[in-house]
């Protein structure tokens, strides 16, 4: 088993970082709040600069870790494009991309977007997407629609592993960036003549954040490699992987927030966007219970095949 990603792939990730700061960085996302329309334009063009529309993660394992790796960066910048559906394109095609979605209200976060989507049901239902309207505003939705979907034939269970882990790379990404944040504001802050990062509570406080940060990390390249190597429980590795990334933004968000203090709430914080726009993430196509059900389903009594589960498969 091999957990590291390809030296390509890394490389990949940093320079999507530096292209998507030197487009704009946080301003992007903001800019996007204020004008819908403009999130193809602010983003699309910078990934396809760099190729990342080419990318076949399906058919090459270097090129699934290099996907993963723009996702990442994706979301470390919170960049207003939904990066994961568009990587995780079926072969079908036809296709732009690919939501996960679930009944009885199925949506996506593709206002503004005008491509061709793909759907797949927790259960493997394929569709096709067409975007509604929301009477809500963009800050409150979060650039959420609801959709329309026109079933079609076919069996989507294939589809599913991809769908479901590319989105959880993203909400690493935005873990990397609110501790980072966190980290920086408390050595910059001081309380009683000293720094906060000094305080003994502040240091347990970001060490179990960042021990939930790891975590994720560590499942997140497991599922890569689940899904690389063909196993058969690569959708319950993604679902084993989007039940932790949910667990570890709730502590990881809380902690950054709470160092942060009220101000970590306010526009004026790049913490305030991160966690606005990780909420979808977070949220689609279920929540924490949901994808812990739709796990249980699939596994039963068996339990996970996996990390600590299957000596032999290390």
């Amino acid at each position: 088993m091999r957990l590291e990603l390809a030296d390509e792939a890394q490389e990949f990730g940093r320079e999507v970082v530096r292209a998507l700061g030197a487009a704009g960085g946080d301003e992007l996302v903001q800019r996007a709040e204020r004008e819908p329309g403009s999130r193809g334009p602010l983003v699309e063009p910078v990934l396809g600069d760099l190729g990342a529309w080419d990318l076949a993660p399906r058919r090459d394992p270097v090129e699934l870790e290099a996907a993963a790796a723009a996702c990442r960066a994706a979301g470390y910048w919170a960049a207003p494009y939904p990066v994961a559906e568009r990587l995780a394109r079926p072969d079908d095609p036809g296709y732009d991309g690919l939501i996960v979605v679930s009944a009885p209200e199925p949506s996506g976060q593709v206002a503004g977007i005008d491509l061709r989507w793909a759907t797949v049901s927790l259960e493997g239902v394929r569709g096709v997407a067409t975007a509604g309207e929301t009477v809500t505003s963009v800050r409150e939705s979060a650039f959420v629609v609801p959709l329309d979907i026109r079933p079609v034939d076919g069996d989507g269970r294939a589809d599913l592993a991809l769908a479901l882990t590319l989105p959880c790379w993203t909400l690493l990404g935005m873990l990397d960036r609110a501790l980072e944040l966190a980290r920086t504001h408390v050595r910059v802050r001081e309380q009683f003549g000293r720094p906060l990062s000094d305080f003994q509570g502040v240091q347990f406080q970001l060490t179990d954040a960042e021990v939930e940060r790891r975590g994720v990390d560590l499942l997140a390249r497991y599922a890569l490699w689940s899904i690389q190597t063909g196993r058969a429980e690569a959708v319950d590795d993604a679902l084993a992987l989007r039940l932790a990334a949910i667990e570890a933004a709730d502590i990881v968000f809380r902690v950054a927030h709470q160092l942060h203090g009220a101000v970590g709430f306010c526009d004026e914080t790049t913490l305030s966007w991160l966690s606005r726009y990780s909420l979808p993430l977070r949220r689609l196509p279920v929540g924490g219970v949901g994808t812990e059900e739709a796990l249980t389903s699939r596994i039963g009594r068996r339990g996970l095949a996996g990390l600590f589960s299957d000596p032999a498969g290390v």
